[in-house]
């Protein structure tokens, strides 16, 4: 079986050959870049099957090489951004992007999100099994396979974090979810993040849903516990 390639841009060398070891001791061919000029070039020679790309770096950084990529490809692409770069993240996903990871990140989460994303790309090129993996909430359509989230029909565009989340609460919509159990559905139990970060997510779901339908109100927050998705 031919192994998946990766692209991995990012200026910071140490990232570079701490990450490109850790995919390749999972079986992956890695291709490294270390500006986003070369990445382009690099890509169109020698096609990858998802990309790992920095925010910030020099020649052309990654918002601008995402926008190249996406006239003439739907290649999968990670980003990965500064822990303050919440306007940059939103900016990448309206561009295309299919996730994002905060620096410092954990390799085992970024390995787990490849293979999700690899899995997605090879779902969506097979035909459909009917039914499987469909979960129906009164308009929200949750298509666990594809990692496919709609709203009456319309599609809405979620990171592969986000829809775990949005899946772990309408699973059992009325019933409460709190934090702790929001970061062990979309990040596993043997990965730390913090209290902020599942609320900047919820934010997020929330935005998104409303640019399709301003009365949305699904997730409802009970302060001091956690949050659930309304019962209907």
């Amino acid at each position: 079986m031919t192994p998946n390639k990766i692209a991995l841009v990012d200026d910071d060398r140490n990232i570079l050959t701490s990450v490109s070891i850790a995919l390749e001791s999972e079986g992956f061919k890695v291709m490294t870049y270390t500006d986003g000029e070369s990445a382009f070039q690099g890509m169109n020679t020698n096609p990858v099957d998802l990309a790992v790309l920095d925010i910030k770096m020099p020649r052309m950084d990654g918002m601008e090489l995402l926008q190249k990529l996406r006239k003439q490809t739907r290649l999968p692409v990670i980003f990965l951004t500064s822990k303050d770069d919440e306007v940059d993240e939103l900016m990448g996903l309206r561009l295309g992007a299919d996730d994002y990871i905060r620096k410092p990140f954990s390799q085992r989460l970024l390995i787990e999100r490849i293979r999700t994303l690899l899995r997605r790309v090879e779902l969506e090129q097979t035909p459909a099994e009917s039914g499987e993996g469909i979960m129906v909430r009164g308009d929200l359509r949750l298509d666990a396979n594809r990692h496919v989230c709609t709203w009456k029909g319309d599609e809405v565009p979620l990171t592969v974090t986000e829809f775990l989340i949005l899946r772990a609460l309408s699973t059992r919509p009325g019933m409460v979810k709190s934090r702790d159990q929001l970061m062990d559905a979309a990040y596993g139990e043997s990965i730390y993040v913090d209290d902020r970060t599942i609320d900047s997510h919820i934010k997020r779901l929330r935005r998104k849903f409303r640019q399709l339908d301003d009365e949305f109100g699904q997730i409802e927050t009970l302060y001091g516990v956690g949050y659930r998705y309304k019962d209907e």
